[in-house]
């Protein structure tokens, strides 16, 4: 009987995935990834939700912080060029997962092993993220002993991928740093978070015993937890414009700075996120206008300048006081400029104020909008008809309509 060869494509078994392989060479002070053979240093910034503008900006590669259904971005980051760290979430006892808890514990392994065995052969895996600041205080060896579990675990699946566990700064002391080197052999990278303190961690990892290569994993303005509040506790964020040298000190300091031990960074964050307000963390609006750290990590990462620069706040401050009573107005005057002499757009929003401010990355949604309490928006300002009392927030968004932006924000209290 013959068959056609249309019918033996069909009947042929799919091409099988295969797996780039990632290894890591070398030794203290000498440390370097190898992706299919080549050095590869990792440029990039976090967030899954706009990644072709993140492999436009030069960004080499993409971070997640849990493994369900990411085989749609795998490919999407194939695709682009974009290598992928696959975060396998580990939960956190603040939550109620209990370390002490073989049922949990071991439902959690079987949970990574499924993830792992799921992913390990698409090409665009670079490596495995176990867990993101579920230490807490870096003390519980228990939680270190299910690290270093689905870390051997994955090497014994997945001889082609390196493991890293990420932790919210070195510990007290740098305790997290020393219990990593102790108790989990199997963990070949560690993962910094660490924002006010990210100049400083490639010298601090030293002076505590650090000889596993690292990486920044996190990092960008100082958080919440870390600045000054006025009078009435909320905090005074940083404009869009003043958030650049954050990044770019712990970027040349504690990344470029340290290389041979630093593997690389991904700053945070590559897309927005309502994080004790609507603009701490994001490196870009939620159109996907991109603001001075987008910018400014971009012309990092590529060593070239960007064509059109974003818009410049020079400041934001109340006329007068920033309170009153309800019904009456208060003024706002902003001061911006763009480098090119483009006009810009204004789009002020007052948001009634978050009662979190540190809650550790946790989900919390975007405070109610008073619409009808903005008027007279301008680009250099704004008046506010006070709504019911309350500690409320005032944002000034700029666009320059060539895909750059600033923001800049005030609280204000209605008493």
């Amino acid at each position: 009987m013959k068959i056609s060869l249309a019918l033996l494509a069909l009947l042929a078994p799919m091409a099988v995935a295969k797996p780039i392989p990632v290894v890591l060479k070398g030794e203290p002070g000498s440390y370097e990834l190898l992706r299919d053979g080549k050095p590869y240093f990792v440029a990039s910034a976090g967030g899954v939700d706009q990644i072709a503008s993140l492999a436009e900006a030069g960004g080499n590669s993409v971070r997640t912080w849990g493994a369900d259904d990411i085989t749609p971005l795998l490919d999407e980051a194939h695709r682009l060029n974009l290598s992928v760290t696959v975060g396998i979430w580990l939960e956190h006892e603040r939550h109620g997962f209990d370390y002490d808890n073989a049922e949990m514990v071991a439902a959690q392994f079987e949970k990574a092993k499924a993830a792992i065995l799921k992913y390990k052969d698409h090409p665009a895996v670079l490596m495995w993220g176990i867990g993101n600041e579920m230490e807490g205080d870096g003390h519980d060896e228990a939680i270190w002993k299910a690290v270093n579990d689905i870390a051997k675990m994955a090497k014994e699946l997945d001889p082609n991928h390196p493991t890293m566990t990420v932790i919210a700064e070195l510990g007290d002391k740098g305790q997290k740093v020393k219990n990593i080197h102790r108790l989990c052999p199997d963990i070949d990278i560690i993962g910094v978070n660490s924002y006010g303190g990210g100049p400083s961690v490639a010298e601090r990892y030293k002076q505590f015993g650090g000889t596993k290569p690292f990486m920044m994993t996190e990092f960008g303005p100082n958080g919440t937890w870390e600045i000054g509040r006025n009078d009435f506790k909320a905090p005074i964020e940083p404009t869009s414009t003043q958030k650049v040298a954050a990044y770019r000190a712990t970027y040349e300091k504690s990344v470029l700075g340290a290389k041979g031990m630093s593997l690389g960074s991904y700053a945070f964050l590559w897309g927005n996120k309502m994080e004790a307000t609507a603009t701490w963390f994001g490196m870009l609006l939620p159109d996907g206008t991109r603001l001075a750290a987008a910018e400014a990590m971009s012309e990092l990462w590529t060593g070239k300048a960007p064509s059109n620069r974003v818009p410049v706040i020079e400041s934001m401050a109340f006329v007068g006081k920033d309170r009153g009573k309800k019904g009456e107005t208060l003024q706002v005057k902003l001061a911006v400029t763009d480098p090119e002499g483009d006009t810009l757009s204004a789009e002020w929003v007052l948001l009634r104020e978050t009662t979190q401010y540190e809650t550790g990355g946790d989900f919390i949604a975007t405070p109610e909008q008073l619409v009808a309490a903005v008027h007279d928006a301008t680009p250099t300002g704004a008046t506010i008809h006070l709504p019911g009392p309350g500690i409320y927030r005032i944002y000034a968004y700029l666009r320059d309509g060539k895909g750059g932006g600033a923001t800049a924000n005030l609280p204000l209290l209605v008493e």
